[in-house]
């Protein structure tokens, strides 16, 4: 099937307006386009450099999201233009995205990303991690991030019940969290499910999915 058949048949599965984050890690310029010219303009990466060649490269309308693990190194180089930071694993990446927003004089909206899975090579804090940071005085002094949500992935295997478990748990912190009022932090956006779960994660809550390979094809 081709790009186009693939993301409207992706369109007719979403519920409640979920927001579809296109994946398009390591997908050249030219599939991306596809894509966008059947009127996707939210497209995911995990790596800075094919990012930022891939924002000067395409129509700038395009809302660019980080999707992957990101070094506090590299956040300089996206800061201008990211829409979406989904992994905020630790308290000194946040800072860091907050230092570099400050510099291109706007506001980057970040996830923090909460472990759910069993595997240890997933990246996320704990709930308890989470808490200390956002009602420490220094996370209220950041004046240029905004968190709006949750993210996280679950544990890769085969076993729906595992993983509809986590989805549900990361959905519960969700809504026990949403009561929560910061200046920087308004809970809107649970970001859970990909590819081979992403219906999963909807029935679970899921308001943004992240989804590759059904629209693109195999890497």
């Amino acid at each position: 099937m081709s790009i186009k058949l693939n993301l409207a048949a992706v369109r007719k599965q979403l519920i409640n307006d979920t927001t579809l984050v296109a994946v398009s890690k390591t997908k050249p310029v030219k599939s991306i386009l596809e894509a966008y010219q059947e009127g996707q303009r939210v497209f995911g990466e995990n790596k800075v450099q094919d990012m930022v060649e891939k924002y000067h490269e395409m129509p700038k309308d395009i809302h660019w999201h980080m999707i992957g693990h990101l070094q506090r190194n590299k956040v300089k180089y996206i800061a201008s233009f990211v829409t979406l930071i989904h992994g905020i694993d630790n308290f000194k990446l946040l800072k860091e995205i907050n230092k570099q927003a400050i510099k291109h004089q706007r506001v980057i909206n970040c996830l923090f990303q909460i472990k759910i899975a069993a595997e240890d090579s997933k990246f996320g804090m704990t709930e308890h991690e989470l808490i200390s940071i956002t009602q420490s005085e220094e996370f209220s002094s950041l004046k240029n991030i905004q968190i709006i949500g949750l993210m996280g992935m679950a544990t890769f295997t085969d076993n729906k019940k595992q993983i509809k478990e986590e989805f549900l748990a990361l959905s519960k912190l969700f809504k026990s969290l949403k009561k929560l009022r910061y200046p920087n932090m308004d809970l809107r956006t649970l970001s859970m499910g990909m590819s081979g779960d992403f219906k999963l994660a909807m029935a679970c809550g899921s308001n943004m999915v992240r989804i590759g390979s059904t629209i693109f094809g195999t890497r």
